[in-house]
């Protein structure tokens, strides 16, 4: 995964009104926080970090007034009628430095045919990776699977250098079979 460099500054006001104003300049209010250092609050430009946190578990090189910092998004908030960004927490990681998130389960292939569905029952799997090469994704085949069968956390093939962080008898997708019932026809009312 590509580094995406974004210019932050340092931030001097706090609180309600101090934030307000810096949304309505287009920017976002953040805080870097890890390493046991002192948390450090700052300003990203809302345009970049919108598009650069499309892509699940970024890593973002920060340009802090001159220096350099490597960190990952830890918790995005959004207006919840209008979807933009309100703050983000973001924390500091090295290179070569082990982190444990969450990364998107994709599938590819179809259902054994009859009507089955699949159950999604985690959309996203727990792992842990090297900061610098955390996979987008992964892809599991369900090609053929019928009705009953599971994919288990241990049956998911990871990149290299990628662990699991969750058990690994646990249930990521599961196939149900369909209700094959037609639907019941309302029934007439009086007048």
């Amino acid at each position: 995964m590509a580094e995406i460099k974004i210019p932050a500054q340092v931030r001097a006001e706090f609180g309600k009104g101090a934030a307000r104003r810096i949304r309505r300049a287009n920017q976002v209010p953040g805080v870097i926080y890890g390493h046991g250092g002192e948390p450090v609050h700052v300003t990203l430009p809302g345009h970049d970090l919108m598009m650069a946190l499309k892509t699940p578990n970024v890593l973002l090189s920060l340009d802090i007034e001159g220096r350099d910092e490597l960190v990952i998004p830890k918790a995005v908030q959004r207006d919840a009628l209008k979807g933009f960004l309100e703050h983000v927490d973001l924390l500091v990681v090295k290179r070569g430095e082990t982190v444990t998130v969450e990364i998107p389960v994709q599938t590819e292939g179809d259902l054994a045919p009859g009507g089955n569905l699949l159950e999604h029952t985690l959309t996203a799997l727990p792992v842990e990776a090297e900061a610098t090469h955390i996979p987008e994704a992964v892809t599991v085949s369900i090609a053929g699977l019928e009705a009953g069968a599971s994919v288990l956390a241990k049956d998911v093939v990871l990149p290299a250098g990628v662990a699991l962080a969750v058990d690994a008898d646990a249930v990521v997708l599961h196939v149900v079979a369909g209700s094959t019932e037609a639907p019941a026809e309302a029934e007439g009312t009086e007048a």
